[in-house]
């Protein structure tokens, strides 16, 4: 970034005229030909680690209501003292199980955490960095020395701006992009 902004200074400097584009990325993710896709694939993934946790706190609820019911038994006045060490022990045995599988839990919620960040993290990568080839092409063919990320910059005439050609680009209807996005927002 710091390069990239030399060389605008540099060129301002020495009265070149740089042909300069803005695009607006997060536009251009959103309207990616794989963004829909790989939304299902987050989800589908987001639901099968909630199966995951789920089938953990099925357990801890069973082993609890194992605990409840070994509880009341241990409250009934007509249990000899040898009935209740035995529930007694009972009761630390479900105790430390309970435990365990709180851990697991708690584990489990990490890496389901993780694994979806780390997926979100590759999926966007890809896309970004397929959007970053088409920029490439893009301003190779057309001559633009540079082409900026609009929310790295303060201001720009919106002439300069190019998110509409790259989203032709990308295959995708600028028309229909705009609208997508005005949902979008209204939906927040």
């Amino acid at each position: 970034m710091k390069a990239i902004i030399l060389a605008l200074v540099a060129a301002v400097a020495l009265n070149v005229e740089a042909k300069t584009g803005v695009v607006d990325l997060l536009v251009l993710v959103r309207n990616h030909p794989d963004y829909e896709s790989n939304k299902d694939i987050l989800l589908s993934t987001e639901k099968n680690c909630n199966k995951r946790i789920d089938v953990i706190k099925s357990e801890a609820e069973e082993l609890q209501k194992e605990g409840k019911k070994l509880a009341d038994e241990y409250r009934n006045p007509m249990l000899s003292a040898s009935a209740k060490a035995k529930i007694e022990a009972d009761l630390n045995q479900l105790q430390q199980k309970l435990y365990a599988v709180q851990q697991r839990f708690q584990t489990e919620t990490m890496n389901a955490r993780r694994e979806l960040q780390d997926l979100e993290a590759i999926m966007l990568k890809k896309q970004t960095e397929s959007i970053r080839k088409k920029i490439k092409k893009f301003a190779e063919r057309e001559g633009y020395e540079f082409i900026l990320d609009k929310s790295a910059t303060c201001y720009f005439k919106p002439a300069v701006d190019v998110t509409d050609l790259m989203l032709k680009e990308l295959g995708v209807d600028p028309a229909k992009a705009k609208k997508s996005g005005d949902e979008k927002d209204e939906s927040k």
